[in-house]
């Protein structure tokens, strides 16, 4: 088996080199975002991430722990920079978080007053900070979420902040082996660049196509296959369900094919990706491969327990995915910045 390539390497910093541009990494994670910035040449000058698990993962691999807690940062304190990246917290949209908060009989999207409102803290530095251009990702279930209504106060907030936004859902498939798709929203500033711009989500897939085997280690400790205990208990659940008509159960992932979308409770029995053991029970994908199946390089150090390092990577970005679109902006951008329109706003100090 092979190693999954990643398409970019990550820059090495050279004294004295001045990167395209800055850029700040908002409800960081573990840096996933981070990684596909740096690879389109840009500098991270400011994170933020408040889990302390996170953290830890995130000093590892960055040398810098991010600042906690966006609530109470003062935006006019962050420094300037040209493009904001944020995945901003996903729960209060994501089907699975829905399912489960309605359970509890708790609140949703922009009702979540936890976590649905963080949005508007990341309106809140757009507007103090105004970034050339943003890039902000979450769930596919964000656009369908209260019949498209949260969505629809997004794209307004952001309008209203007078930025040109673009969107597309777009599936991490091309890039690694997993369907993961996910909402991706872009948008340029129009005091800056006025109020005719153009740009598209062009996907460059992986060839030849990313499979299974190509992220699988060739050595993985007997403590990642199912228990007996455990085994039974997914393939009951799994009758159980398909009796009922209906198809929740576990998924052997194709060794010659894409799993499933790896979720942050894969922790717990690892059901939804398990890889086929030919000496017996099924196992369940190891961290590494678990970094692997999202697009993090293998120099990616994992500091973390097992069950924080499932969370983080099924709670984290497709790098590679990342790296495409922080290229496709960088690149408008520069366009923007090299056109008569640009230039002429300079002139007549439009900004």
């Amino acid at each position: 088996m092979t190693q999954l390539e990643l398409p970019f390497a990550r820059p090495q910093t050279i004294e004295g080199e001045t990167n395209r541009f800055r850029f700040i990494d908002l409800f960081a994670g573990i840096g996933g975002m981070r990684l596909g910035f740096e690879a389109a040449g840009g500098k991270c000058v400011y994170s933020n991430e408040w889990n302390k698990y996170c953290q830890i993962t995130y000093k590892a691999n960055f040398g810098e722990t991010p600042e906690g807690d966006i609530t109470k940062v003062d935006a006019s304190s962050i420094p300037e920079h040209d493009i904001l990246v944020a995945g901003f917290p996903c729960q209060p949209f994501s089907i699975a978080g829905v399912s489960k908060k309605n359970s509890l009989g708790r609140a949703t999207g922009f009702q979540d007053k936890t976590q649905g409102t963080l949005f508007f803290d990341v309106c809140r530095i757009i507007r103090q900070k105004r970034p050339k251009a943003f890039l902000l990702e979450n769930v596919k279930n964000l656009v369908s979420h209260d019949k498209g209504r949260t969505f629809q106060v997004i794209l307004e907030s952001l309008e209203e902040l007078n930025y040109q936004v673009f969107y597309q859902i777009q599936d991490g498939q091309i890039y690694v082996p997993q369907h993961r798709e996910r909402i991706l929203i872009v948008g340029f500033d129009r005091k800056r660049y006025g109020g005719k711009l153009k740009f598209s989500f062009v996907a460059h897939p992986k060839e030849p196509k990313p499979k299974v085997c190509d992220i699988l280690e060739k050595e993985v400790d007997a403590k990642y296959t199912l228990s007996d205990k455990l085994w039974q208990y997914l393939q009951a659940y799994a009758e159980k369900h398909r009796q009922a008509g209906n198809g929740f159960g576990f998924g052997i992932a194709p060794l010659d094919g894409i799993t499933r979308t790896m979720s942050a409770r894969y922790y717990k029995d690892g059901s939804e990706i398990l890889i086929e053991n030919k000496r017996g029970n099924p196992r369940r994908l190891t961290p590494r491969e678990a970094a692997r199946l999202q697009g993090f390089p293998d120099s990616f150090i994992i500091p973390v327990s097992d069950t924080q390092a499932y969370k983080q990577f099924g709670n984290s970005v497709v790098v590679p995915l990342i790296a495409d679109m922080a290229k496709q902006i960088t690149e408008t951008l520069e366009q923007l910045e090299t056109s008569q329109e640009y230039e002429a706003r300079i002139s007549q100090r439009v900004f």
